[in-house]
């Protein structure tokens, strides 16, 4: 990878990781939904401003439906279930529990798609529960029913993001990736609608400057900028190095609760987020690194 292409993926997992930090902040105020809605909506026009600057399209008509079932599965959906987690949990347990979604993707696609799970996935996905325990279990949070249901509609996000990658495989094999993201927006935004209507009214006085800029970096640096970083990295280095952004998204949740939110980090958070991006490694059955593997082939050539 060129320097800038690391660059730019440490800016997308420093951007994606961030995205926890201004939910926790704008979800007791605004409320869950309301908060989505705000993130779905302005993220959704800026896609739509840059389609229409590069004068493409997302055939709206020939995909709507298309583009409804993947924006609830990737985004309101999974937004919605997060934001309402974080109204109990630390942006940076949020961020961790997050990095969940490989191993479930790849549950959905054994059982959708017929892929064959493989010794060292299930391992991983074994461990991945493991870590989820070490996680939870050693948390600074005590273990109320609310933090319990918060634990889970986090799992469940990452569930609907592994139905929404396996989907979105099968339904956008000729959609330009800037048209679905753009789609799926515009979608969630349709469905989020009447549920922010319920989140409403918010009294003006709790709408301050940091709340309002937690919506607007959610919606428009997290997501549409995220966006054009995530599409960056694929054209130039590909999808399996730009998937790397999974190891790195817990680590900056975790760095921005802690400088901003001043959150405690606990042998229980570094125990458990190490748990759970070895299983992620696994799930990934990424290759070896270069210089273990050259070690590797020199040594079977001293034994021949």
């Amino acid at each position: 990878m060129k320097p800038k292409d690391v660059l730019a993926l440490f800016g997308l997992a420093a951007l994606w990781g961030a995205s926890f930090l201004f939910i926790r902040i704008a979800a007791p105020v605004l409320g869950p939904f309301l908060t989505i809605q705000g993130r779905v909506t302005l993220a959704g026009v800026a896609l739509l401003l840059l389609l229409w600057g590069t004068r493409r399209s997302a055939a709206f008509r020939q995909y709507w439906k298309q583009y409804l079932i993947i924006g609830a599965l990737n985004a309101a959906i999974p937004f919605s279930l997060i934001a309402t987690a974080a109204l109990h949990l630390h942006a940076s347990l949020s961020a961790i529990l997050n990095s969940l979604t490989p191993l479930f993707t790849a549950c959905v696609a054994g059982i959708w798609m017929k892929e064959r799970l493989t010794a060292r996935k299930w391992a991983g996905i074994m461990l991945g529960i493991s870590g989820v325990a070490v996680l939870v279990g050693w948390s600074s949070l005590p273990l109320t029913r609310e933090v319990i249901m918060s634990v889970l509609f986090s799992i469940l996000s990452t569930l609907s993001y592994a139905f929404a990658g396996v989907y979105a495989k099968k339904a956008f094999q000729n959609q330009s990736p800037l048209a679905v993201a753009a789609g799926q927006q515009m979608g969630a935004s349709v469905l989020m609608l009447p549920l922010a209507v319920w989140d409403l009214p918010v009294a003006a006085s709790d709408l301050s400057a940091v709340v309002i800029f937690s919506v607007l970096g959610l919606a428009l640096f997290c997501t549409a900028i995220g966006y054009l970083l995530y599409f960056q990295l694929i054209a130039s280095v590909g999808p399996t190095k730009t998937l790397s952004v999974t190891f790195l998204i817990p680590l900056f949740g975790v760095i921005w609760g802690v400088l901003f939110l001043h959150e405690q980090v606990t042998f229980g958070t570094l125990a458990g987020l190490a748990v759970i991006l070895s299983s992620i490694f696994l799930i990934s059955e990424l290759p070896l690194p270069a210089f273990l593997a050259s070690q590797q082939k020199e040594a079977r050539e001293q034994q021949t």
